[in-house]
């Protein structure tokens, strides 16, 4: 009868060679999550030095986008559009407000909320910022025939839906 009060020792992983070059990564080379993150690390960085010097995330990039595309939109809605709670949703707006991006008007449907505007300076911002944000678009793709980059946005999409 095996003792089950005994806890289970893990086996050591040997001592790794640090004359050895390469890392072993064990099974993070065929986890979609571990994937992601490096592809998103790539995306980050190149989409940093496409927008530079404006000092702006993608997030904010596509909070920027959906207020432009949407004027009156409320800080709720964008909330629920972007996937962020209501406190997270606020500071973001706050940031942006005060970098003269995003003017909160008097909502006309309900006076207890805010309807989001870009400011004109907001506006020129976005005006120059898409040709960039585009061609890091470009970048990122490059290696990717139009079928694949169709195939790799479903497949995101459909992951996106699961979480």
């Amino acid at each position: 009868m095996p003792d089950t009060a005994r806890p289970q020792v893990l086996k050591r992983p040997r001592a790794r060679d640090t004359r050895q070059p390469k890392l072993a990564l064990g099974l993070l080379p065929d986890l979609v999550g571990y994937n992601l993150r490096k592809a998103q690390i790539a995306v980050f960085q190149n989409f940093q030095g496409a927008v530079a010097p404006h000092d702006i995330t993608p997030g904010q990039f596509g909070v920027l986008i959906l207020i432009c595309e949407n004027q009156g939109l409320s800080q709720s809605e964008l909330g629920t559009a972007v996937g962020i709670d209501r406190s997270t949703m606020v500071a973001v707006i706050d940031r942006l407000e005060s970098r003269g991006w995003v003017v909160r008007a008097p909502s006309p449907n309900d006076r207890r909320s805010y309807a989001l505007e870009l400011s004109a300076e907001g506006a020129a911002l976005v005006e120059e910022l898409i040709p960039r944000v585009r061609a890091h678009e470009r970048e990122m793709v490059k290696d990717l025939s139009k079928a694949e980059q169709s195939v790799l946005i479903d497949l995101l999409t459909r992951i996106a839906r699961t979480g």
